[in-house]
């Protein structure tokens, strides 16, 4: 990699152990060597002024009437950076209303399933420390560990133009990686994070306006839409928050989870809120949240959502034998991706009087189909676990949530 190991570290908070009126201290903290590969071996990064995540879904959106794909990102600096972005930093699909489930909102006009889902929320926020607890949180603090992996292309067809498709680093089955992660929350929509994995380094926050993402291969750039938060906090990390992202949402049955009975809640995310998100090559048709929540203790145990984005096809990528203009492309050749991401949450833990989660694991699944495309799927897998986390943190400023001086606010 171009960036040296000594340079990537992370900070972390450390008390003033001779005086407790004091500021804690922000160090900078080296990474473990595991969480490094072997540099004999690596590949250099490439720079670009988009959002891997959705430069990697158009490396992927060719079809069988284009004469040569578009450039790939290199081999494995394209896998840790798809991990990074997909599975390691995506953010809730909706911004999270502040501190509305805990108004006195009247429940005679709402239908049977909301004022259901109501009431499992006052359960909810009961038992992750209860109204008084959770609203006295104003600054959080969370250093964990994660461990990713992913699977080979799954093809939906044998035929030898398929197999061509697609490189071989991309399709070979890919070693775990290890990393390590730190964030930092500030209410009500301030949050930094930072994630280190196999000597990749990748940042995003976001300073109440906006939302951003920095890596050492990409510059930075501004997510699309209105601020959001990081999806990892409300993985059993955010009980405030979980509870305000879900206060409009509809019960819609029950299931079993880990042999806990569930209540599922149900979230759509607006049309106005899906159109701010999408741009010029990509339209995002639909985004759906659950929380499935224990009957029994009231706790979140699973977070799921599916997002259905389509690639649009340009002239650029059509060559000048098929003579195709681009209105009669513009359905018939696009290319659909279905993310679906599912986040079994345990071993919950007080601390300070919140009820958080301690561990966890997500699967993604990204599914690629369209007419005239080479349809195929692929897993995506993340376990984390949380070695330490803090509330009301001292001296936590403005500061620690700018965004970058390059930041590139309209990206695609």
């Amino acid at each position: 990699m171009d960036q040296s190991i000594s340079s990537l570290h992370m900070r972390k908070l450390c008390p003033n152990l001779e005086r407790e009126d004091a500021l804690d201290t922000v160090l900078e903290v080296p990474l473990p060597e595991e969480m490094f590969p072997n540099r004999k071996g690596g590949s250099s990064s490439s720079s670009t002024d988009q959002d891997n995540h959705y430069a990697w879904l158009k490396s992927q959106a060719f079809n069988k009437a284009t004469d040569t794909p578009p450039p790939m990102l290199s081999g494995r600096t394209a896998e840790l950076q798809l991990l990074l972005s997909v599975i390691g930093s995506p953010l809730i699909p909706m911004p999270v209303p502040f501190d509305t489930a805990f108004s006195n909102r009247s429940v005679c006009e709402s239908s049977i399933q909301a004022s259901t889902a109501k009431y499992i929320l006052q359960q909810y926020i009961a038992a992750t420390g209860g109204q008084a607890a959770l609203t006295s949180v104003q600054s959080m603090y969370v250093v964990g560990k994660v461990r990713m992996s992913s699977s080979e292309f799954h093809m939906g067809n044998d035929n030898s133009s398929a197999a061509a498709a697609v490189p071989p680093s991309i399709t070979r089955n890919g070693k775990s990686e290890i990393g390590g992660f730190v964030l930092w929350q500030k209410n009500p929509e301030l949050w930094f994070f930072e994630l280190i994995m196999a000597g990749c380094k990748m940042s995003a926050g976001c300073n109440g306006k906006l939302a951003w993402r920095q890596s050492c291969s990409e510059k930075s750039h501004a997510s699309r839409g209105p601020p959001r938060p990081l999806r990892r906090s409300l993985q059993g990390l955010d009980p405030r928050s979980t509870a305000n992202l879900f206060v409009d949402a509809v019960c819609i049955g029950e299931k079993i989870i880990n042999d806990e009975e569930c209540f599922i809640l149900k979230l759509e995310v607006s049309p106005n809120v899906l159109k701010s998100r999408s741009a010029s090559s990509f339209d995002i048709i639909r985004h759906t949240v659950w929380g499935y929540f224990s009957q029994r203790t009231g706790l979140l145990m699973q977070l799921e959502d599916s997002h259905l984005l389509r690639m649009k096809s340009g002239c650029s990528r059509i060559s000048a034998s098929t003579q195709i203009s681009c209105k009669s492309i513009n359905n018939d050749s696009s290319i659909f991706w279905e993310t679906f991401m599912e986040s079994i949450i345990d071993d919950y833990r007080y601390i300070d009087g919140i009820n958080i989660a301690h561990n966890g694991r997500t699967v993604v699944t990204l599914f690629r189909y369209g007419e005239g495309s080479i349809n195929h799927k692929r897993r995506l897998e993340e376990c984390w676990t949380i070695e330490e986390a803090d509330f009301n943190l001292h001296g936590l400023a403005m500061d620690s949530f700018l965004p970058p001086s390059d930041l590139k606010v309209d990206c695609d």
